[in-house]
């Protein structure tokens, strides 16, 4: 019996909805959920009624032309805009079959490891003899043209006149009088060393690609995920192989 009369509404105490404090009185009433709900049933009252208004007029005249009409096809029953002729795919095979069956975030995982290995190759390799690497240049100063016309560079530098070429490992005369070779020095040695830096140099340039691949089409599923916004849209940008499309979305007023 005492449950029942603490759940009687006559004995539980009227809540009132905080007013609007003193220091802000000059900002007017403070609007409480009554005052928002009227406001929201308006809003989208108004909304309903220029949708009903756009399709009055969208189906007044049953002889309208669009151009839809004839730039479009049937494809499985279901009308799709005919491609221009030159016009470039905006998703590759690879793509589709990527963002059909994988989801963003195990795409973005692959693509974490992908950069993290990239990462830890440049750490290794240096790219100091990369052939995409970009060319340096060394300018060196004299006190007038004669010396420019004796200049050797190979006395400027202190070392061999064969290791002028190099740009790392090109040691001074008095470090190969004084220190041992280390590493390989046969000819046979340092062909194969290079033919495996090459391979290196190659498989980062693989990575380097598939990691840009996995980003786009990230981006590309991300964007789709966006586009089951009911909000208002507009396309600013097509799709490309290279990148995703990119929509402008009209700014909502949230609660």
């Amino acid at each position: 019996m005492s449950s029942f009369r603490k759940a009687l509404k006559s004995r539980q105490k009227n809540h009132q909805e905080r007013s609007q404090p003193g220091f802000r009185k000059h900002l007017g009433l403070l609007e409480k959920k009554k005052d928002y709900k009227l406001r929201a049933d308006d809003y989208h009252k108004k909304q309903n009624t220029l949708a009903a208004l756009r399709k009055k007029a969208l189906e007044k005249n049953p002889d309208e032309f669009y151009f839809k009409m004839i730039n479009s096809q049937l494809q499985d029953g279901a009308h799709a805009p005919k491609k221009a002729k030159g016009e470039v795919v905006e998703v590759t095979e690879e793509q589709k079959k990527m963002m059909r069956t994988q989801d963003i975030k195990y795409v973005e995982m692959k693509r974490v490891a992908e950069a993290k290995k990239i990462e830890r190759m440049k750490g290794e390799l240096h790219l100091l003899d990369a052939d995409s690497k970009q060319k340096n240049s060394h300018t060196f100063f004299v006190d007038s043209k004669k010396e420019v016309q004796s200049f050797d560079l190979a006395r400027h530098l202190k070392t061999a006149p064969e290791l002028v070429d190099r740009v790392y490992n090109r040691p001074t005369l008095e470090t190969l009088e004084t220190k041992s070779i280390q590493g390989a020095v046969r000819a046979r040695s340092m062909k194969t060393m290079a033919k495996q830096r090459k391979h290196q140099y190659t498989i980062l340039s693989q990575r380097i690609d598939r990691e840009k691949k996995l980003f786009v089409i990230s981006q590309k599923i991300q964007t789709r995920k966006d586009l089951q916004d009911k909000n208002k849209k507009v396309k600013v940008k097509k799709e490309t192989p290279n990148a995703p499309a990119i929509y402008k979305f009209e700014a909502k007023r949230k609660r």
